[in-house]
């Protein structure tokens, strides 16, 4: 419990300077997180019996991150026609393979672009909701926050009142209770920051709070039922306590693209 505490804290620390230090810092931190949970996704695969294209789904998702980052600093639009090329690598090299199953190989390859690279795109584009040149830590700093308060609400209110179970075939310790006190402790991280934040009004705030508690615990539901189908515990073993980077981030997977498909719809 302690080493639990211990990595929690400078995990936060982290986070939160990540987000705090500047655009240049927060992109190249996003960058660097992403590579470590693609590869992690590709070990626990290998672990799972396939034989994911590691080498060319990690040069791939670290430059689809990388050309969509800089989108935010300058036009780099005629940088998109290297993706098909790089892209095209994956196939080349599960030719050279003499693997049973190319195609399932070929699947978890680009299903590890989608899982692990794609999220923390949206994560990133949080930022730079008002534009290239107006880097806003204030929606991805909200977004932890509030996911975290989900956690936190989740674990506190299952312990105390959780009697139904939410989803047990794939979680068994989810339970409604937890999902509901999540979304009440978010709900109210959201209508704090509405008060020191106003690019969003409190009901918006709110809504952001609802929607990442609920896409984040599908998120996790979903993480979980991968881990179960490879028979793995955790998704690593980087924090002391915690387990895998996947394990930490599940909640992001489906919550961020949901919250910044909500954010430019309401913006535009």
């Amino acid at each position: 419990m302690k080493v639990r505490a211990i990595t929690g804290f400078f995990f936060v620390i982290v986070m939160l300077g990540s987000v705090l230090l500047g655009p240049y810092v927060f992109s190249v931190f996003y960058l660097i997180l992403t590579s470590f949970c693609l590869f992690e996704f590709y070990k626990l695969v290998r672990e799972g019996g396939f034989k994911p294209s590691r080498e060319s789904g990690l040069i791939n998702g670290f430059l689809i991150f990388l050309f969509f980052a800089a989108q935010c600093y300058f036009p780099a639009w005629k940088f998109i026609f290297f993706l098909p090329v790089c892209l095209s690598a994956v196939y080349i090299q599960e030719l050279y393979k003499k693997t049973p199953a190319p195609f399932s190989n070929l699947g978890f390859t680009f299903l590890g672009i989608l899982l692990a690279v794609v999220p923390f795109l949206f994560f990133h584009a949080m930022a730079f909701m008002n534009g290239s040149e107006n880097f806003n830590s204030h929606i991805p700093l909200g977004f932890l926050v509030m996911l975290w308060s989900n956690d936190t609400g989740a674990y506190l209110a299952g312990r105390a009142f959780g009697r139904t179970k939410l989803f047990e075939r794939h979680s068994p310790k989810k339970t409604w209770e937890g999902f509901f006190g999540g979304v009440i402790i978010s709900a109210v991280a959201g209508l704090i920051f509405s008060h020191y934040y106003t690019e969003l009004t409190w009901q918006q705030w709110v809504t952001v709070a609802v929607l990442i508690s609920c896409f984040g615990t599908l998120g996790d539901l979903v993480e979980s039922m991968f881990k179960r189908s490879i028979n793995v515990k955790d998704s690593g073993g980087i924090l002391p306590g915690h387990g895998g980077l996947l394990d930490r981030f599940d909640g992001l997977l489906l919550a961020a693209p949901i919250v910044y498909a909500y954010l430019y719809f309401i913006s535009n």
